[in-house]
């Protein structure tokens, strides 16, 4: 069953991944867009921590992980999203339905591997200056759309059985393109740049995982992955028109976007299967995101910084008269500095989690629900802040594969 269920959502997904919009936030605009978190439900669900050796839960943040599962995984995931966008002096709202992740884990004795599809980033906004009442003013409008996608092959090893380690090579791409529109009033020619961008490249992430006892039934687990810089090819071309008539198209030379390398690291305390508490850490050096078209002498970049605290309680996983003490229960807090700097003000992104993941029972799936409410980026100099909440819902589903038949 599991199997038919991973060819109809591989299928399904392969053309919505490409057509969504995945963000509504104006400053989706610089770099390659708005990043996304790149891990399941269940993580985000505690702030992003990531620091258990999981059997039935995938860890997609660091390859390690897949060294513990004990059973095929596969996991499908999505969102739901409302924001309202404020400056001084004007608000508007917005909403979206985004697709998160589709993701395969397969356990292989000492071995574990895993493969899947994450969007990286993503560009969606619409941003207009309405100046048509007076004459001689300019108006414009600025619109945007795509991202960057990644698929990804993964390893883990487990060395010890409280010790893995793993590595994963991922294929980076996407297209990004963005539109605007300049007109002056009482001129009756308005002229209009499209500039498409497609992006391509590779980068390598390792990792690795321990845990140990550290009195009774309470253990303390930790994480540690890297990520290598890489570059971003970006092959663009702009097309110019005026009233509708193209004028001219343009192939420019292809470009290259860095990628920094980064650096998470992650800690906690718990007893498995029951409670954990736990932080994570990641650190990211700076790149060189701006394309030709979204260059500014008001924006520059910045290392990337995240904080981290999350956890669950499970209040008992093996019960048979109650199915509430078999839910799992997530909660989490992260504060972020996105890696921008917008006329001197450096972006943040700050944001509480809640979750649950309800058991299918008789199996070892799983539903999870999760809601995110933050805020990014500030009304001061001349900024614009955004606020969102996000409702999240993803299946995990849980089999064994390659078992033997004993009975002809």
């Amino acid at each position: 069953m599991i199997k038919k269920i991973i060819l109809s959502a591989c299928l399904l997904i392969s053309f919505v991944s490409f057509a969504q919009q995945g963000t509504a936030s104006p400053y989706s605009f610089y770099g390659i867009g708005d990043i996304k978190f790149k891990g399941t439900l269940e993580n985000r669900s505690m702030g992003g921590v990531s620091v258990e050796q999981d059997s039935i839960h995938l860890n997609v943040e660091n390859p390690a992980s897949y060294a513990s599962l004990m059973q095929t995984t596969f996991t499908v995931g999505g969102t739901y999203g409302t924001s309202k966008v404020k400056s001084q002096t004007e608000n508007a709202s917005s909403t979206r339905s985004t697709f998160d992740y589709l993701l395969l884990g397969i356990p292989m004795g000492k071995f574990g591997a895993g493969f899947g599809l994450i969007p990286v980033s993503s560009v969606g906004y619409k941003i207009r200056n309405d100046n048509s009442g007076t004459a001689g003013l300019t108006s414009s409008q600025h619109e945007g759309k795509g991202g960057l996608n990644k698929v990804f092959l993964a390893l883990g090893y487990k060395i010890k059985p409280n010790w893995s380690v793993g590595a994963d090579m991922q294929y980076n791409f996407g297209k990004i393109e963005t539109t605007s529109i300049e007109a002056i009033t009482g001129v009756s020619n308005a002229t209009r740049e499209i500039n498409t961008s497609t992006l391509s490249g590779i980068n390598f992430n390792i990792g690795t995982m321990y845990q140990t006892k550290i009195y009774k039934k309470t253990e303390l687990f930790t994480s540690l992955s890297y990520t290598f810089g890489s570059n971003l090819k970006s092959d663009s071309e702009r097309t110019i028109e005026v009233d509708g008539d193209e004028t001219s198209i343009d192939d420019l030379n292809s470009s290259t976007l860095k990628l920094p390398n980064k650096l998470t690291i992650g800690a906690g305390i718990g007893e498995a299967r029951k409670w954990l508490v736990g932080t994570t850490v990641a650190f990211q050096g700076n790149g060189k995101f701006q394309n030709y078209y979204n260059t500014s002498d008001d924006v520059r970049y910045e290392k990337y910084a995240k904080y981290a605290i999350g956890g669950y309680y499970l209040p008992n996983y093996g019960s048979f008269t109650s199915y509430l003490s078999r839910v799992t229960y997530r909660a989490g807090f992260k504060y972020e500095k996105i890696g921008l700097i917008v006329n001197n003000e450096s972006i943040k992104d700050v944001g509480v989690t809640l979750g649950a993941g309800f058991p299918i029972t008789g199996t070892f799936s799983n539903v999870n629900f999760g809601i995110e409410y933050g805020k990014k980026g500030t009304v001061s100099s001349n900024l614009i802040q955004e606020n969102y909440l996000n409702f999240s819902l993803s299946f995990s589903f849980n089999d064994k594969w390659f078992v033997k038949s004993k009975f002809n």
